[in-house]
């Protein structure tokens, strides 16, 4: 199914009569076209437009639902104190409200030291392949392997895996497009859903995202809710559009019919 199936359409209709909406979007091959340099990530014009239409809606939650730390998430969303999306970051260990600022699940410091520790020894073990990056992340790291050759990316990710299940085999592994990350907390997309869900009271969610991470937030979803899946993949997503302009028309409809509903 996609964003111009009438069945597509009848979804869209379905969840904008919800008493409360969240419309929770992962953000990079989401809304952002995936970069070489993950700080270059900016939603593209379209997609930005919908979600502003989306954030005056009546009754109406926008959050963005991101595996990068907050202070990241912030940076490539533009999004400042003003703002009326909501961020869960870290694949919901952390939050940005607005009208609070952030929400943090608590950590100890024997997980940030173990953190640093490991981090330190990733980016030693990988300093000599080409095209490999080590990013810190709040509660771990990744491995970014998008500029490196097959051969080096296969190596990365082999001596950081050795790494981590010799020093911390209890830590959670993602895989994404091309990044693993490693993390010491385990929330997921799934339970970010839930928590937003829940301090929302929202009646209904639409959630959408393009990787596997996003997958967890997609098999949790309810009957009263939608599951968008941007890009090929397996999916638990009910419907698919082919990319970030897609999404965006698909955003821009549930917006004009979220006016619509404003009883």
């Amino acid at each position: 199914m996609t964003a111009t199936d009438d069945r597509a359409r009848a979804e869209i209709e379905r969840v904008a009569a919800s008493a409360r909406l969240l419309v929770a979007l992962d953000f990079d091959g989401t809304l952002s076209p995936l970069e070489d340099e993950p700080m270059d990530a900016r939603m593209l014009p379209a997609a930005r437009d919908a979600v502003a239409a989306l954030v005056a809606a009546p009754r109406t939650v926008v959050a963005f639902v991101s595996g990068r730390s907050l202070v990241d998430l912030r940076v490539i969303a533009e999004h400042d104190d003003s703002s009326l999306v909501l961020l869960a970051g870290s694949h919901g260990a952390e939050y940005w409200i607005p009208g609070e600022g952030l929400s943090r699940h608590a950590e100890d410091e024997t997980d940030v030291a173990l953190r640093d520790m490991l981090r330190a020894h990733a980016e030693e073990a990988t300093a000599h392949l080409e095209g490999v990056w080590i990013e810190p992340k709040t509660f771990g790291f990744g491995v970014h392997t998008r500029r490196a050759a097959p051969a080096a990316a296969a190596e990365a990710n082999r001596l950081v895996d050795r790494i981590v299940a010799e020093e911390a085999p209890q830590w959670r592994r993602r895989t994404g497009h091309n990044i693993v990350e490693y993390a010491f907390r385990h929330e997921g997309k799934d339970s970010a859903i839930a928590e937003l869900r829940e301090r929302t009271g929202a009646t209904a969610v639409l959630f959408a995202g393009d990787d596997v991470t996003d997958e967890d937030a997609l098999a949790s979803l309810g009957p009263a809710d939608l599951g968008v899946r941007v890009g090929d993949g397996e999916t638990a997503a009910t419907v698919r559009v082919p990319d970030i302009a897609g999404l965006a028309a698909l955003l821009a409809l549930l917006a004009q019919a979220r006016a619509g509903h404003r009883g």
